[in-house]
This record gives C-alpha cells, sequence and structure tokens, in this order.
C-alpha cells in the first residue's frame, strides 16, 4: 500500500496566510528544497508561502499521458509544503503545481530539480551517486595559484565539434568535448587536442545548462541556440546529451567531459545566466511562487534590465539563497572551476558578494567574473547594482574591461568604427587603461578614457581582458567590415596586434574560441541562433592560418612562464609596469621591470605598434633580446638590440627581454 505523509485524505487546507508584499514572505532556512531521494523514501519539499494548495504529479513518461498518481503536499515550516512518499521511485517523473486565487496553475519541475526528462517540462528521480563516471571520486581541479594565471578560451558545445571535418564523433554534444585524439583528415589535431595543443588553462562554456529553445524532441532536425534563456538551472541541456529523456545520462556525460578536460590540466568554466528566464508569465518560478522571483515596476508589470522580458529579484532572500545554493550545487557536484554570470549588473552587490564567498570557501581557486552592466534599466537602486564601476566593492569578483575591447577595435555599436590596432586616434588612453588592468596607475590619464571615470578594478586580478567574444561580430568579421580597404595580410597584423595586446597585459586573459585561426561567423553579428554554418569552427582555417594559431599558441606558452605578465596587486603594478613616453595616437611601449612578480627576466619591453608603417620606440639602456617580431615567439630569442631605439613593423607588437 502507499504509505506518504501528507494526510491524502485530509480536509481542504486552511486558508494561506495574507502577506502585504513579498518582503513579508518566510524565508526558508533548510537545504532540502526540491527533492531528497533514497531507494527507501522521496520527500518533496516546495516553497511556496501564499500559495493556497499544494500537490504533486507523478509520472511514468518524460512529456505524454497524465499522472500515474497525485499526491497532495502538506503545508510545513517557513512558507514551505512537503511530502514523503515510502517507497523507491527512481526513474519516476514529477511535477508540483499549487493552487492561487482559487485556480490550480501550471503543472512545473521545481526550481532545485536537478534532473529532467525531453524539454525539461518534468522533473525526474534519479540516484545522482549513479551518475558519476569511472574515476570521479579521484577528479581534482587543476591547480590554479592566482587568477592571473588563468587563459581563458570561451566556446559552445557545438561550435566545437559540429564541423564536418572535425573528426569528432560525438558531434555537438558534451562527449564530443571529451574525446582523445580527434584530427581533421589532413592529421590537424581538433576539439580537445587543440585545446591542449594551444595551452589554454579554462574553458568557459556558454550556457549548458537546461534551456528553452530547443526541441529536445526533434534533434536530428538543424536547431541552433546560444542558451540565454534558462528553464531548469540545476541541470545540463539535453540537447547536448545523447538522451534528453534519461536525467541521468545528461548528468554522467557533463560530468565525463568536466573529467576529460581535467585530466588535459583544463579548468572547467560555466556561463550562468541567473538575471533573467526565458519565459517570463509561463516560466516554472513563476507558475509555482507567483511574482516573487521577478523585479516588478511601480505599475506592477515585468521590469526588464536584460531585454528579454523580465529580471530577477537577486536582492531577495529566497532568490538570492536560490543562486548562492545552485553555483555551490554546480561547484561541488560537477566539480567546476568557475562561473561567469550574464549581465552581471542586474544582480545586487551584496548577492554577489554571497556567491563569491561561498564559491570560494569550497575552492580560494573558483573564478567568478561577469558583465559589469545591464542592457536596460532596473527599478534596483544604481548604488546597489554589481556593475563595472562597483568591482572594488566585490573583492573576488571580475568584469568585463570593454575598455580595452573597444580601445582596440573601436566600438561594437559602431561597426565600421577602427581602432587601436587599426589605427584609429584617440584610443591610445584606453588601451594603457586596459594593460594596467583598469586598476590604479599614475602614468594613465582618466580624462582622455572613453568609458570610466574611474580606476574601476581594486587590484589587477578583477578584469577580464579581452578584445572579443561569442557577443558581437567576430574579430576577424569586425576587422573586414571597418578595414574593407585593407589586404587581408594587413588585416591579420592587426588581429596579430590585437591578441598580442590582450595576452601581455595584466589581468586574467580572455580568449574568444576560434580567434588564433580567424574565426569567421560570415560577418553575422549576432548568431546566437544561426545554424552551424556560421557558428561552427571551420577546423579548415587551422591549416589555412596555421602561422597565427602558432603565433598565438607561443603568446600564451610565454604568459605562462613569465610572471610579470600576471601581477595581483596593484601596488606591484605601480611599481613594475612604467609606460615609456612615444609619440603619436598609435604607438605604446612601456617596461615590466625589477624581476617583476618574481619573473626569471629582470626587465621586458612590449611595443605595440597600430600604425600601418614602421615606428621607432624608445629603447633603455643595454642590450635587449628579442623574444617576439610580430611573427614569431621564441623564448631563447630571434636576436638582440641596443641603442636609444629600435624599429618595430607596422601593426605589429614586439617584446624584449633583459
Amino acid at each position: 500500500m502507499l504509505c506518504f505523509m501528507a494526510f491524502s485524505c485530509q480536509d481542504s487546507p486552511a486558508p494561506p496566510p495574507e502577506y502585504a508584499s513579498f518582503e513579508d514572505y518566510p524565508v526558508y532556512e533548510g537545504d532540502d528544497l526540491g527533492l531528497a531521494y533514497s531507494p527507501e523514501r522521496s520527500a518533496f519539499r516546495l516553497w511556496s508561502p501564499a500559495a493556497a494548495d499544494a500537490r504533486i504529479h507523478l509520472y511514468s513518461h518524460p512529456t505524454e499521458g497524465g499522472p500515474d498518481r497525485t499526491v497532495p503536499l502538506k503545508r510545513d515550516v517557513q512558507g514551505t509544503w512537503l511530502a514523503e512518499i515510502k517507497e523507491d521511485l527512481l526513474g519516476m517523473y514529477y511535477t508540483f503545481q499549487v493552487q492561487h486565487d482559487g485556480e490550480w496553475l501550471e503543472e512545473a519541475p521545481s526550481p532545485y530539480a536537478k534532473a529532467v526528462g525531453t524539454n525539461g517540462v518534468r522533473a525526474q528521480v534519479i540516484d545522482l551517486a549513479a551518475t558519476n563516471p569511472d574515476g570521479w571520486g579521484n577528479d581534482r581541479r587543476p591547480k590554479l595559484s592566482q587568477p592571473t594565471d588563468a587563459i581563458v578560451y570561451e566556446l559552445h558545445i557545438r561550435d566545437i565539434s559540429v564541423h564536418p571535418g572535425s573528426g569528432i564523433t560525438h558531434k555537438g554534444k558534451f562527449l564530443g568535448l571529451a574525446e582523445e585524439g580527434t584530427q581533421t583528415a589532413e592529421g590537424i589535431p581538433t576539439g580537445l587536442s587543440h585545446l591542449k595543443e594551444m595551452g589554454i588553462t579554462h574553458v568557459h562554456l556558454l550556457p549548458s545548462f537546461d534551456f528553452r529553445t530547443i526541441d529536445e524532441s526533434r534533434l536530428d532536425e538543424a536547431q541552433y541556440n546560444w542558451g540565454y534563456d534558462p528553464q531548469n538551472y540545476n541541470v545540463p541541456e539535453g540537447s547536448y546529451s545523447m538522451d534528453p529523456a534519461d536525467g541521468a545520462s545528461r548528468i554522467r556525460e557533463f560530468k565525463t567531459m568536466v573529467k576529460a578536460l581535467h585530466d588535459a590540466g583544463i579548468g572547467v568554466i560555466l556561463d550562468v545566466v541567473y538575471n533573467h528566464t526565458g519565459a517570463t508569465q509561463e516560466s516554472l518560478f513563476n507558475q509555482l511562487v507567483p511574482g516573487y522571483y521577478y523585479r516588478q515596476r511601480e505599475d506592477g508589470s515585468f521590469s526588464d534590465a536584460s531585454a528579454c522580458g523580465n529580471e530577477t529579484a537577486s536582492d531577495r532572500p529566497m532568490v538570492r539563497k536560490f543562486i548562492v545554493e545552485s553555483v555551490k550545487y554546480w561547484a561541488e557536484e560537477y566539480h567546476l572551476d568557475g562561473f561567469r554570470f550574464d549581465l552581471m549588473a542586474i544582480h545586487d552587490i551584496e548577492t554577489m558578494n554571497e556567491v563569491a564567498q561561498a564559491l570560494h570557501h569550497i575552492d580560494p581557486s573558483i573564478l567568478v567574473y561577469g558583465e559589469g552592466w545591464t542592457a536596460g534599466d532596473s527599478p534596483l537602486p544604481v548604488e546597489r547594482r554589481a556593475l563595472k564601476a562597483h568591482t572594488a566593492e566585490m573583492p573576488g569578483i571580475a568584469a568585463f574591461s570593454d575598455d580595452i575591447r573597444d580601445g582596440l577595435k573601436g566600438s561594437v555599436f559602431e561597426h565600421e568604427q577602427r581602432g587601436f590596432v587599426s589605427g584609429a586616434p584617440g584610443r591610445k588612453e584606453d588601451v594603457k587603461f586596459g594593460i594596467a588592468a583598469s586598476a590604479r596607475h599614475p602614468q594613465v590619464d582618466l580624462q582622455q578614457v572613453s568609458y570610466t571615470d574611474r580606476f574601476w578594478a581594486g587590484q589587477p586580478t578583477q578584469t577580464m581582458t579581452y578584445v572579443s567574444c561569442h557577443d558581437n561580430h567576430t574579430l576577424w568579421d569586425r576587422l573586414a567590415i571597418s578595414c574593407q580597404d585593407e589586404p587581408e595580410e594587413e588585416r591579420i597584423k592587426m588581429h596579430r596586434l590585437a591578441l598580442a595586446t590582450v595576452l601581455t597585459a595584466q589581468g586574467i586573459s580572455f580568449l574568444h574560441a576560434g580567434t588564433e585561426m580567424l574565426r569567421t561567423k560570415q560577418g553575422v553579428e549576432n548568431s546566437y541562433n544561426a545554424p552551424d554554418s556560421i557558428n561552427q569552427i571551420d577546423w579548415n582555417r587551422k591549416a589555412v592560418y596555421r602561422s597565427t594559431v602558432d603565433y598565438v599558441k607561443g603568446l600564451i606558452a610565454l604568459r605562462k612562464a613569465h610572471p610579470a605578465f600576471r601581477m595581483t596587486h596593484t601596488d606591484s603594478l605601480q611599481k613594475h609596469l612604467k609606460f615609456l613616453d612615444t609619440p603619436g595616437d598609435n604607438l605604446i611601449a612601456y617596461t615590466l621591470s625589477g624581476h617583476a612578480h618574481g619573473d626569471s627576466w629582470a626587465q621586458i619591453l612590449v611595443v605595440l605598434n597600430g600604425q600601418p608603417g614602421p615606428a621607432e620606440a624608445p629603447l633603455p639602456q643595454g642590450e635587449w633580446t628579442i623574444a617576439s617580431d610580430g611573427q614569431t615567439v621564441s623564448e631563447e630569442g630571434l636576436g638582440k638590440v641596443n641603442g636609444p631605439s629600435v624599429k618595430v613593423p607596422g601593426r605589429t607588437a614586439m617584446i624584449l627581454f633583459q
């Protein structure tokens, strides 16, 4: 006989408590929301303080048919509802449903669901311990001594493997990124082998939690999305798994991918989108706790700082609790090494600091960074937003530097505008600001920096230094648009100069996947739902542009070998980094002196020439060895120079040392 603690024959539930506002909702202090499973019992707990009634539906199918049975929930402590079913429900699917204002709302999985079936419409009862791949108990995060040691490589699960010539069997899947030894027909390493060859330290995965857009029941049809439309936050995306109906399968395959990357010495960062949900009125949050998880305007309508229809209310206690517990779950269950927060400034500073503190309690090396801006206005007061300008108030968290990004290539909003590397005037100080990782430096003139009036990073560890990412045009496409009159050879020089600037600047280096092979999306700026033919990494380009691939690989190795490029404190940066006087708008030279940050090289000189033609840069006293001439990188040296100046070819980065 079915036995459960929920008074299946109870009278009508007592009227719900009345609350004047969401601020009056009780806060549940336990850690067992959602499902607690064992073979002997399953305990279901839902937080929905204002509900008049609540129940669970149990199903044997992930999407079809009516429930096998329905079990009422009993009102419990701190706004929660509880039912305990004393039998083994392993493999069953389930939904919650609540009654508001005399009506039963739509069924939905728990926000805390850890497994779901096809399309995420029903949660699933699984045994998490049974999802661990072989050796998972011995899996360890790759060692990261300090945030600036990271060289982050941002990619989409499908993009890296789906090209017909990738040589990868599990195309577009988590398992595709776990395959060893893959290569093109010509023997050029692809996928995981390519990542190992390049020497990057971390892979940043575009959203890989369960999102709405892809119909997982039609995976034989062409579908693509970046995944910035969250549905079930604590579950891997089903379209990247081999069997979306099997909640355990997608978990096991995600863990298999993480372990393969860890075995290769590469950390795994998850792009998280807690700032909004893919659906609004129909979202699981709204069906189970109407209105609470979202901010509203004064007229009661949904506010929309995400420009996606809604924004979550991270400043409300149970939303903050959900975000913090979610990242902790991913860090502990999936051994993740970092989190990138989409539109981070929609969140409040207090929430972001709690996130960082919780993650760094698990492992101090876990990276936390995000976009220090919103896509629209918000009811959250500006002074409470996790903005780029407030980064110094969030120790342990980094923000993207759009200052150096647009300084190098021009504004992302003005497609034909040039930047420092393509000869534009007026961007020199933006690039210097970025080289100093947005931290206070006496030789950076804030009055000439385009986007800010303050040194917004408390320490250089708080800046993500980059020139391109999944958003907007690829660097190669952008240069093709803004420099249409330039031959390819010149645009390659600009491209290399931009990447050299990023990889020698202070802060945390961030690279867009495929940029080392001049990645193109055929000029498509916003490719969030474009087909694979636009978004895929074309592995043929690795052979065509092999010299640039090798150049970037060399720069990565140089950065990893020399801690002077990776200083962690602003006072050290001020002491060791000195900009030299250079003429014009497109020539920057600076030294890293005094065995900076314990470097084996006594002095390093970096010269960045964004002019079309050669330039003379000042050369401090003594003999200097050339480590890079803009085409080749060599620790042993490419020759020696001395004298009052050094001649640097047009659109070239030169690196020298003593």
